[in-house]
């Protein structure tokens, strides 16, 4: 059985949490602090902001631009459901937004038509670790007044011309679930140049405290969304080999591609000339006709385990019962969201299960 995914862990990573758990500090300590400002500086950035779950992050972003009731934000469908529930979570209407065709990105183009005299801002997503469009997104947000969250929560690593991610928008985000290019076990960051917003998300993840203010002095709402000190530790020692993961992970993705090319019913990843992917998962698209779901149950039977990325958020039943029916209005996201298929991913899968994939993944067509 070939796991669908594997954290790349070492000796270092235990030693790393097991120092913190020796020395009794557990929450609100050093190794947070080491790990806020090892990420900032990696991606060239003055603030970083450390939480819980990259949710917990888009949560805090929508707070801190002032985004409620009566607001529109400009999401894509084609994304895990955080980035939809973290407007709803502060009654912010999402307006739903088509992909591109080659990299399941924001496309500019409806960008720009699903603009309405009531919408604040956009977020964009990093699907896949693929970065979005960010010349054109700038270009919508600059011509209508519009804040930015970069959902890149998907994405560490990644560059859009020659810039990390993390520096477009008013803030990012990124995530650190075991399935990520790195882990801190359960973890988010939010990263901006902006000191108002860092100093607002640092508050609300600490229950609304002020940073000067005293022991149970609450100066806003705020959340119980900090990140402890063992994940942070965690998150210090797979810092140190964030580029190695990017590199493996890359290597099996061009194993994947280059068993792929030549069969005409299945699309690798498109990764356009001037960015730097960062492999979250390797999602390739079937030809019109092939079941999808017929697929992932043949894989199944040999062994393969495979996942449908993404199912549409605009088409899940919670969000039919809140907005209503809305199916056919993105017809790019509805068309590719029935073909998307991830296949097994992680750092240190090696040739012979990739051939094991792929050999499964013709048998299941066949």
């Amino acid at each position: 059985m070939i796991p669908m995914s594997s954290p790349d862990l070492n000796e270092d990573d235990i030693q790393a949490v097991v120092d913190v758990l020796r020395s009794g500090r557990l929450a609100l300590g050093p190794r947070t602090r080491a790990f806020e400002e090892a990420l900032a500086n990696y991606v060239g950035v003055h603030h970083a902001v450390a939480v819980n779950s990259g949710t917990s992050a888009l949560h805090l972003l929508v707070r801190a631009l002032g985004l409620g009731p009566g607001d529109e934000v400009l999401v894509p469908s084609f994304t895990f459901a955080a980035s939809v529930n973290a407007l709803l979570f502060e009654r912010v209407t999402p307006v739903f937004v088509d992909v591109e065709p080659e990299t399941y990105n924001l496309d500019p183009q409806d960008l720009a038509r699903k603009v309405t005299p009531h919408t604040k801002a956009i977020m964009a997503v990093d699907v896949f670790g693929h970065p979005a469009e960010w010349d054109a997104i700038l270009n919508v947000a600059e011509q209508y007044g519009l804040k930015i969250i970069d959902d890149a929560c998907e994405a560490l690593g990644a560059e859009y011309r020659g810039r990390k991610l993390g520096q477009f928008g008013d803030a990012a985000t990124f995530a650190f679930y075991p399935n990520k290019q790195m882990t801190t076990g359960e973890g988010g960051i939010i990263v901006t140049d902006d000191d108002e917003i860092a100093a607002l998300c640092r508050s609300m993840r600490n229950q609304g405290r002020a940073a000067m203010g005293a022991w149970l002095e609450h100066v806003r709402l705020g959340y119980n969304y900090r990140m402890d000190e063992m994940s942070a530790a965690l998150g210090l020692s797979q810092f140190q080999r964030l580029e190695t993961f990017l590199r493996k992970r890359a290597q099996v993705a061009r194993m994947y591609t280059e068993r792929l090319d030549g069969l005409d019913w299945v699309r690798p990843p498109v990764v356009k000339p001037h960015v730097r992917m960062s492999w979250f998962v390797y999602v390739v698209t079937l030809a019109e006709g092939l079941e999808r779901d017929a697929v992932i149950e043949q894989m199944a039977r040999r062994g393969i385990p495979t996942r449908g990325y993404f199912a549409p958020i605009h088409t899940q039943p919670y969000i039919r019962q809140m907005l209503g029916d809305l199916t056919g209005t993105l017809p790019v996201t509805e068309s590719i969201a029935r073909r998307t298929l991830a296949l097994p991913f992680h750092n240190n899968m090696s040739s012979t299960e990739v051939e094991a994939g792929v050999t499964a993944l013709e048998a299941a067509v066949a």
